[in-house]
């Protein structure tokens, strides 16, 4: 799916889809990353570059992805967050489409937005307490706002993520997953589910969440940190941003770092209950359950590629840890 012909091809259908969003098809255009949805960056007489995200087949419908665009509009229009702005297409649309071989993919387009990905050797610590006030912001926005009438987002609970409709994959075809190590992972995946279990799903703590604010989502330019990518948002607990903003550094000795600027960032906003901290660890080794899942089905993608067998290991690694300290 990844090789050379399919992205020349992705990029032709993109190319005849520009006059749409008043482009010309011999626009430069290059592409900036491809993991599931495909993200190209198109240069434009006026108004700046324009992004393109176009969609993977058969996973958000129509109406899921104009409701992340409508989440995107109101947080821009209250002043939520720093993020980019949908563009309209000359018929005042948001969406354009295109068939690619007999599968239907959806294109998004978007303003170009500077900046850069924080990095760890950069007292990565600072910009997720920034991330954790505007993580406090995103949630009291969704507290209270109405979405419009046929707004529909996935929902992240643990049936989705993990259990028994999990919707990136099943994670028993976890590279490289030996017997021992699966036993290890049942064993975790049961704590798990008794803990989220014994949680709960109020609206106190469950509703619309970003779901994937990792570095690779967030831009850096001066003092400023925006929020891109929108595509994983849904129903989930809360609390569950932050594990997702450290999605596929969870072994890494500075988490703890991160979740305590985290933690301030977001209490200076909003108020962050003793049990929803508690809570952490379990999402955490619930994302990186979820992420071992992600990487066996989607091998033949970069990001699965460079992680690998070794991913698999690490997460045994943290299911024994955690497991010695829940279990």
């Amino acid at each position: 799916m990844y090789d050379d012909g399919f992205l020349a091809r992705l990029e032709l259908r993109l190319r005849e889809a520009l006059p749409r969003w008043g482009l010309a098809p011999d626009s430069p255009l290059r592409l900036l990353t491809i993991s599931e949805n495909a993200t190209f960056l198109a240069d434009r007489d006026k108004g700046g570059p324009v992004v393109f995200r176009v969609h993977r087949p058969d996973y958000h419908s129509l109406e899921e992805i104009r409701s992340e665009l409508a989440w995107i509009a109101a947080l821009r229009a209250d002043g939520v967050a720093a993020t980019p702005e949908p563009i309209r297409m000359a018929n005042g649309e948001l969406l354009g489409a295109f068939d690619d071989e007999g599968s239907l993919r959806y294109v998004a387009a978007f303003e170009f937005m500077a900046g850069r990905e924080p990095e760890p050797g950069e007292n990565l610590a600072s910009w997720y307490r920034v991330l954790g006030e505007i993580t406090a912001r995103l949630h009291a926005h969704v507290r209270g706002w109405t979405p419009g009438p046929g707004f529909r987002r996935k929902t992240w609970d643990f049936d989705a993520i993990i259990g028994d409709r999990p919707l990136w994959g099943d994670w028993r075809s976890a590279l490289g997953l030996d017997p021992a190590g699966r036993a290890v992972l049942e064993r975790v995946a049961d704590l798990l589910r008794r803990e989220v279990g014994a949680y709960g799903a109020s609206p106190e703590t469950f509703g619309l969440i970003h779901a994937d604010l990792r570095p690779a989502n967030l831009l850096v330019d001066g003092d400023r940190l925006a929020v891109i990518d929108f595509d994983d948002c849904g129903f989930s607990w809360f609390m569950y941003d932050f594990v997702a903003a450290v999605s596929f550094m969870e072994h890494e000795p500075f988490i703890p770092d991160l979740e305590e600027a985290w933690l301030n960032g977001y209490a200076s906003v909003a108020p962050v209950l003793a049990k929803d901290v508690r809570m952490l660890p379990t999402f955490l080794m619930l994302r990186r359950m979820q992420l071992t899942a992600w990487i066996a089905s989607h091998a033949e993608t970069p990001t699965a590629q460079a992680m690998g067998v070794p991913f698999t290991q690490g997460t045994i690694e943290l299911a024994e840890r955690h497991l010695a300290q829940r279990g």
